[in-house]
């Protein structure tokens, strides 16, 4: 069924503790919010609107880098006057056609449930997904006396709730209180709208507290793989001055050479980055046949491929290279390729290793002809 999608993601989450709005926090690697818009680009939404502050565009842009699909509508003072706003960026849809809101901070949404929302939406003017209360109700101050309260007939609310979209637009317009309402269902409701359960999903918790978070990255951890990946890279001396290795400038009798700067370390970085997420090996991200690349920086290598990791919701675990020459000698350097290595990638120092060995005079390095190196990565992805 064609739909189109509503996030709203313009809270400030002063609940989850110091630092940036919970929107923006990384849940396993990835920002809380793009969870969410990749779950329903990934689920059909034929029309996305994301409503977030707009003094946030900034943190948006990075939050969803890389992604088509979606489009930005500022939010308002309430959760209420936001949806407003996401369903009139939705003007140009068919008024008929269903809509689903969302609340960024419920990250793990899948297909079945946008599928299962949709479903109940045929003999229904509103959906919630929603589970039953399992768990003994009290009520009371604390320090008080408690009542038991019957959990009979009572549901968890989730998001996304579904309606069709007029029929939401002449809820909000009638709309006269008492106060906020704290969900679209309730808007429908008060409107005499028949609103309807679909079965709710466990994992579609909503991040509010610090603790919440905690809890999301051994979710999210459980349905996460470990990816290894390995590459290898040589170039032969030539005539030069200095020579590039692990990003480092190493004054030296001859230089390596190469399309780009030869750089043979982050060469084979870039190639096992790519080779554990299955991207293939630097030639087919950057040709040697392209001029543009001629005598360019390898950094801008490596850092793709790491933009190709977290595209994925992936994170990079550590890396280990090892430089393969008699010389130059790579001990005097190799705090300083360490350091360089662990800023480009972004990584602790400590999960970053450096290495050389030589060949004991054997072969093309051991006779002084080039330098080869290589390098293991761990990657750590959705499943």
């Amino acid at each position: 069924m064609s739909f189109s999608g509503i996030i709203v993601a313009g809270g400030s989450g002063s609940r989850a503790g110091p630092g940036p709005a919970k929107q923006w926090r990384p849940v396993a690697g990835k920002p809380m919010l793009r969870w969410s818009v990749e779950a329903l680009l990934n689920a059909g939404a034929k029309a996305l609107v994301v409503v977030a502050d707009p003094e946030a565009r900034n943190e948006l842009a990075a939050a969803l880098a890389g992604l088509g699909g979606w489009s930005f509508a500022p939010g308002g003072a309430t959760r209420a006057l936001s949806v407003q706003s996401g369903l009139a960026a939705l003007a140009d849809q068919p008024t008929d056609q269903p809509v689903l809101v969302h609340d960024a901070a419920r990250p793990f949404l899948t297909a079945a449930t946008v599928a299962s929302v949709l479903s109940a939406l045929a003999d229904a003017e509103g959906v919630v997904p929603a589970l039953p209360v399992a768990d003994t109700l009290k009520r009371g101050e604390a320090n008080a006396p408690l009542t038991t309260t019957s959990r009979d007939n009572l549901w968890r609310a989730q998001t996304p709730q579904a309606f069709r979209r007029d029929r939401l637009l002449a809820a909000y317009a009638a709309w006269n209180g008492p106060g906020e309402p704290t969900d679209d269902a309730q808007v429908v409701e008060a409107n005499g709208g028949r609103v309807v359960i679909a079965p709710g999903d466990p994992l579609l918790m909503k991040l509010t507290f610090p603790e919440d978070f905690a809890m999301a990255e051994r979710l999210a951890g459980a349905a996460r793989v470990t990816r290894i990946g390995q590459g290898f890279d040589a170039h032969r001396w030539g005539p030069g001055e200095t020579v590039w290795l692990c990003g480092v400038a190493i004054a030296h009798d001859e230089t390596l050479i190469g399309h780009s700067d030869a750089d043979a370390g982050l060469h084979a970085l870039t190639d096992a980055i790519l080779g554990a997420i299955g991207e293939g090996d630097i030639g087919d991200h950057f040709p040697p046949t392209d001029p543009q690349w001629k005598g360019a920086s390898s950094d801008r290598f490596l850092k793709h491929a790491v933009d190709l990791v977290r595209a994925r919701g992936g994170v990079l675990i550590n890396v280990d290279v090892t430089l393969i020459c008699e010389r130059p000698k790579i001990k005097p350097h190799r705090q300083a390729m360490r350091e360089r290595l662990a800023a480009i990638l972004d990584l602790p120092l400590d999960r970053v290793s450096v290495k050389a060995t030589t060949t004991e005079g054997m072969g093309f390095p051991g006779r002084g002809e080039g330098l080869a190196a290589q390098a293991v990565v761990a990657v750590e992805t959705p499943a």
